[in-house]
């Protein structure tokens, strides 16, 4: 089974922005693993073929954080 590798630049200020983006991911169906980082300001996310980037992307700025930039399997996309 194939799988995807996304990542994007969130800003987070505090360990509860970094937790909010944990618990959003954590409940998100397909999400394999993710990485978020407070120190580098990265949420590293792995997800089955079938949940695609633009649902990772809208999940993440639901918890009203700003995404920076993002990349879906080392290409840049937009946000």
């Amino acid at each position: 089974m194939s799988e995807h590798n996304y990542k994007f630049n969130v800003t987070m200020t505090c360990g509860g922005c970094s937790g909010a983006v944990e618990r959003v991911l954590k409940r998100l169906d397909g999400v394999k693993s993710y990485d978020v980082s407070l120190d580098t300001q990265t949420a590293n996310v792995v997800t089955a073929d079938n949940l695609d980037y633009t649902t990772v992307l809208n999940t993440i700025k639901k918890t009203g954080k700003k995404v920076n930039s993002g990349e879906a399997d080392g290409a840049p996309q937009d946000v």
